[in-house]
């Protein structure tokens, strides 16, 4: 099944066709910068033209960058605050004139990961990180997600996580792969001791880089880079839309 699948990050939204039923991703993606300020009608008038780019008719999947509870904004860490508690899923249902799916923008991520890349037939406990802009989390207990955790926001070093061990912060202190890298470490360190995973798979921007700093991480854990790498928000999104439209189940 074609799903238009569209991943809202920090930075950019980007988007693609998808085949749902191998993940393949069927066409160039198409990337826009998210506007600043991220408010509702500037990302809004992004997926419109997102959409019309493609010319796409038919069902669409989107990665969110917050919480979003039966398609209501519940938090806005990464975009502006008038979100909260705006119906997502419904205003961009309204504003393309298609049917649209929202979740979570990570745990879009995790379902593509643990469907068709480095979680794929892996079972217990297994949390993806997504770190770029800020770090996002999707869990999954024998393959079952359980959405909306928020895993970049519990406080490390007096800062939230995110502020502390992000690839912004790297980029922003110039900081090297090491110097970074031990900063993640603790971040993972604290991760392990919330939830003790059997598998933590880092996806996110960081992802291409992981031997860079593969050498700093010292947990218990399995610690392994994501395959599906950026285009993994954009698979997991048309999955979820093609679940939500058929009526399966996104886990």
């Amino acid at each position: 099944m074609q799903i238009m699948g569209i991943d809202i990050g920090g930075s950019g939204v980007k988007a693609s066709i998808v085949e749902t039923d191998t993940g393949e991703v069927l066409s160039e993606r198409h990337r826009r910068p998210t506007p600043q300020p991220a408010d509702v009608k500037a990302i809004q008038k992004t997926v419109v033209k997102t959409v019309d780019f493609f010319k796409w008719k038919g069902p669409i999947g989107v990665g969110f960058p917050a919480v979003v509870q039966n398609g209501i904004v519940r938090t806005a860490s990464n975009i502006d605050k008038n979100w909260i508690g705006t119906n997502v899923r419904s205003l961009f249902s309204e504003s393309i004139g298609q049917p649209v799916y929202v979740l979570n923008d990570a745990d879009a991520a995790g379902l593509a990961e643990m469907t068709y890349g480095a979680g794929k037939e892996k079972s217990g406990v297994v949390v993806l990180v997504t770190v770029g802009t800020g770090i996002g989390s999707s869990f999954f207990v024998d393959g079952k997600l359980f959405p909306n955790t928020e895993f970049g926001q519990f406080l490390l070093n007096g800062k939230i996580a995110e502020k502390y061990a992000a690839d912004v912060v790297r980029k922003k202190l110039n900081l090297s792969w090491t110097k970074w890298g031990k900063r993640f470490n603790k971040y993972l360190m604290h991760l392990e001791s919330l939830v003790w995973p059997d598998l933590i798979i880092v996806g996110g921007g960081v992802s291409k880089k992981f031997e860079k700093f593969k050498k700093t991480i010292t947990i218990e854990t399995e610690t392994i880079p994501a395959l599906l790498l950026n285009n993994a928000g954009i698979i997991g999104a048309a999955l979820a839309a093609k679940n939500y439209t058929t009526g399966g189940k996104n886990t």
